[in-house]
């Protein structure tokens, strides 16, 4: 009688594996929105706790097995050949769960990551943007020129460490089919507003440098004018002062 309950015991781990097995490993999972994904490895995470908890019971059903055999061999034979390919089979199940349960949670990872980076990169799109503004309507002054430019450089030396995050981690989980139409819609927005910001920033650049180089030439000339003026001027006192006739002095100072 046992020894028929042992079986039994056997028979109905081996189905229960088995129909774990097809609700955790063999249906087909579409992972289109964030919940979809999230509510996943939430399943997941029970189904490897699910799983693990069986390890009692089969620990049990291994010992009843061995005791059973070393006590009546004859009958016990079969069950302990039976128990090895449960055994099996279970380790497996415990395997594919936890590998199915860890790459699930790398996905939902990656995804967080991604969105890290985008807030980052987002925030500093912004920044770009304001310094962009800021060198609209400027003074036509030195100082506030060369300041506006300055500020907007520092912006624009920004590394482009966190773009090449947020390319492969999205073409990651693109490539898996996972969340794909949601990644690509953002990642095309940031793309689309990072390349019209970087490109309007440095035509900003550019012409400040321009204004800034053609104020300061004309800063040049003008203190060069101002000291021919002041050399000038003192040439001209001292023909005044000696009561130099205007004819006798060179042409320019007539």
């Amino acid at each position: 009688e046992k020894a028929v309950n042992l079986k039994k015991d056997l028979a109905e781990m081996q189905e229960w594996m088995t129909q774990a097995e097809e609700e955790y490993l063999e249906k087909d999972f579409e992972y289109k929105s964030p919940e979809e994904l999230e509510n996943a490895v939430e399943e997941m995470k029970r189904a490897k706790e699910d799983v693990l908890q069986k390890e009692v019971r089969v620990k049990i059903l291994k010992d009843n097995i061995k005791m059973l055999a070393a006590k009546v061999p004859s009958s016990g034979q079969d069950l302990v050949t039976e128990l090895n390919v449960v055994l099996e089979n279970y380790q497996l199940l415990c395997n594919r769960i936890r590998g199915k349960c860890h790459t699930l949670e790398e996905v939902w990872s990656c995804w967080i990551e991604l969105l890290q980076y985008l807030d980052l990169e987002t925030a500093w799109l912004n920044n770009l943007e304001e310094r962009v503004q800021m060198t609209e309507n400027l003074p036509d002054k030195l100082d506030a020129i060369n300041d506006a430019l300055e500020s907007l450089e520092s912006v624009l030396r920004h590394p482009a460490d966190n773009r090449t995050q947020i390319r492969e981690l999205g073409q990651t989980l693109i490539d898996g089919g996972i969340l794909d139409d949601i990644i690509s819609e953002k990642l095309e927005a940031f793309n689309a507003r990072y390349e019209e910001l970087s490109h309007l920033a440095v035509s900003r650049q550019i012409a400040l440098e321009q204004q800034l180089q053609t104020m300061r030439e004309t800063d040049h000339m003008l203190q060069v004018l101002q000291e021919n003026l002041v050399e000038l001027d003192r040439q001209l006192t001292s023909y005044l002062t000696d009561r130099v006739d205007a004819f006798q002095m060179p042409q320019e100072a007539q």
